[in-house]
């Protein structure tokens, strides 16, 4: 969603370069307010950030000016910033104090309330809680049926007494709702309302209404992150009609310029606490300020692909591969094709590859990556013998002709994974050097996206900022 954004700014940092100028600095900041107000970013919202950067470089203008790389130091404010717009630190669910936890979800018809019910309560119940979803949308067409369907994909109980479809009393179902959570020992109760599609009083009268028969411990505003600089005005009404304690994005993994995550939170005062990206209900998890600055800021986000890459592995492969990486033993292909099926449940490849630093230059040939080469992949390393996963180098060419015939494929594509294979063993002799992040000896087998071949220059120090503090941390 950030890619034009996050191009944006690589290419203002980029023309950072030796001292800079006072007058730089401004130009910079009137940019960045440019560049906020190209992605949908709320008026209020981009004048204020592009305020609070003008005045942070008067502050340390002489720590720039002295600085060998004020590029740097220009990245670091600029970054800081962001983090505070887009809410300064991941927020957390807060428990009641007496079982349920009682969660009201709130939002304009249309902004996936429903579908985020149930990613809801599939998280909680991963987390280790016992949730229950109640349909208190009595109003939408088919909304009781569409919970109990995304209910029972994520295993999770539905109370659902009243059949919707305009009958039955939203109020009184909310309220049986809790209390049945009570008496079945659920210590989490997620109630999905009905919503408008605008903001209108009649809708505000019902939600205050179930608000105020059932006293959630947590309201949360359900926002599109497709509708832009709607979707703060929407939530402000929200704020001032009703009230809430924190906002859900959905389809943070489209295409649209991602000015409702950034504005949102000026505008309302509220964090954004969960973030859906995508359509499984696995696609859904905290939303990490920092983190996502640093995509933004072209850096990646490895520490949730790391977390990501260690929920899919078993534990016992994780934890015998990170022990093979700590040895410093050879990474086979045996270890390859376990990461390979742990990737499965890792979901698009082209999402994880977004994570990974620099990932904004290389957006054409990760959005042409074909998924099903996983499968040819695993095809072919399942046509070797044990001796050959664990030995490679002794895949010669008439054993090579053996296993194209046994997995149906191209004595060229076996040449092909063999080479890329190679240079995944690189890249984790190459880490051996450094600090291992948790799970993230599960990434070995992340298939190579060539780079653009005008950055295939003699190893240099990049002009950008946010590639540089990545080689220097290498």
């Amino acid at each position: 969603m950030f890619d034009a954004l996050g191009q944006r700014f690589s290419a203002l940092f980029s023309g950072l370069g030796g001292k800079v100028s006072k007058s730089q600095l401004d130009e910079f900041a009137l940019d960045v307010r440019n560049a906020l107000l190209e992605s949908d970013v709320a008026l209020g919202v981009a004048e204020s950030f592009s305020k609070n950067v003008r005045e942070r470089f008067s502050q340390y203008a002489d720590e720039i000016d002295r600085s060998t790389n004020p590029a740097q130091k220009v990245f670091e404010i600029v970054n800081q910033q962001l983090v505070e717009v887009l809410g300064g630190s991941a927020r957390r669910v807060r428990y009641a104090k007496v079982a349920p936890t009682i969660i009201l979800l709130t939002g304009l018809q249309g902004a996936g309330k429903t579908t985020l019910a149930g990613k809801l309560a599939y998280y909680l119940k991963n987390e280790g809680n016992t949730p229950l979803l109640v349909a208190a949308d009595l109003q939408r067409p088919n909304a009781v049926d569409q919970l109990q369907v995304v209910g029972q994909a994520a295993k999770v109980p539905i109370f659902a007494p009243e059949p919707g479809n305009g009958v039955g009393d939203p109020i009184s179902v909310a309220k049986a709702g809790i209390q049945f959570a009570r008496e079945k020992l659920h210590n989490f109760a997620i109630i999905d309302t009905a919503g408008r599609t605008g903001v209108d009083q009649e809708l505000m009268n019902q939600i205050v209404n179930v608000r105020d028969a059932v006293v959630p411990d947590e309201i949360f505003f359900v926002v599109d992150s497709m509708t832009g600089q709607d979707a703060a005005v929407s939530a402000k009404a929200f704020a001032e009609g009703v009230g809430f304690d924190a906002v859900v994005l959905t389809k943070l993994d489209g295409d649209a310029r991602g000015g409702a995550a950034l504005s949102i939170v000026g505008v309302s005062g509220k964090p954004i606490i969960f973030a859906s990206t995508g359509e499984k209900l696995a696609d859904f998890d905290l939303f990490y300020p920092e983190r996502m600055a640093s995509r933004i800021l072209g850096m990646g986000d490895v520490a949730s692909l790391a977390e990501q890459a260690k929920r899919a592995m078993p534990e016992a492969t994780s934890k015998k591969l990170e022990d093979k990486f700590t040895k410093g033993e050879e990474f086979t292909l045996e270890d390859f094709l376990s990461q390979l099926e742990a990737m499965k449940n890792m979901g698009s490849m082209g999402k994880l590859l977004g994570l990974l630093p620099g990932s904004a230059a290389m957006k054409k040939q990760i959005n042409n990556f074909d998924e099903s080469e996983l499968i040819r992949t695993r095809a072919i390393i399942q046509s070797m013998t044990p001796q050959e996963r664990n030995e490679p180098k002794i895949l010669n060419g008439s054993r090579r002709s053996r296993i194209a015939r046994g997995s149906g494929r191209a004595v060229s594509e076996i040449n092909s994974l063999v080479e890329r294979f190679s240079q995944a063993q690189k890249m984790m002799k190459q880490m051996r050097g450094g600090n291992l992040p948790a799970g993230m000896a599960n990434l070995g087998a992340l298939p190579q996206v060539p780079p653009p071949k005008t950055i295939q220059k003699k190893k240099s120090r990049s002009g950008n900022p946010a590639k540089r503090a990545l080689e220097q941390g290498s």
